[in-house]
């Protein structure tokens, strides 16, 4: 079953599993609009990897899946499936710009420490799943 959670007359959501900042939302409608993509949305989500044991990942994608939490926040749709989305919990999604460049960022408060690049992290002190992860920054 898909868990759908409303949003307020301004489309934040109230349900605030994840969220996507101001700006952002900005770009994320920019890019789902160009996509041609009827009623997508940006699909967030973890893989095993990276030098701190989790990577990031997201698509845009016009499904929504078994077992997905989506959350439309800010007019965009989020979806996060049912294997991430504890690990995504409070959650911001933010976009950000500087001198090497832009990009979308996640800003985990559930991560115990990342990697200096910013696309993998830790949970609680654990140890990378799997034995991977070791490697720094180059092993993405």
């Amino acid at each position: 079953m898909t868990a759908t959670f409303p949003t307020d007359i301004s489309g934040e959501a109230l349900h605030k599993d994840i969220r996507i900042s101001e700006f952002g939302a900005q770009k994320a409608l920019g890019i789902l609009q160009s996509s041609g993509k009827e009623n997508a949305g940006v699909r967030v989500f973890i893989k095993s990897g990276g030098c701190s044991g989790y990577q990031y990942g997201m698509a845009i994608d016009d499904r929504e899946l078994e077992g997905d939490t989506i959350v439309v926040d800010r007019g965009v749709k989020l979806l996060v499936d049912r294997m991430s989305i504890d690990l995504l919990r409070g959650c911001e999604v933010d976009f950000v710009e500087n001198m090497m460049g832009g990009g979308f960022t996640v800003n985990n408060p559930n991560a115990t420490s990342s990697c200096g690049c910013g696309h993998s992290f830790r949970t609680d002190g654990a140890q990378s799943p799997d034995g991977e992860g070791s490697g720094g920054c180059g092993s993405h």
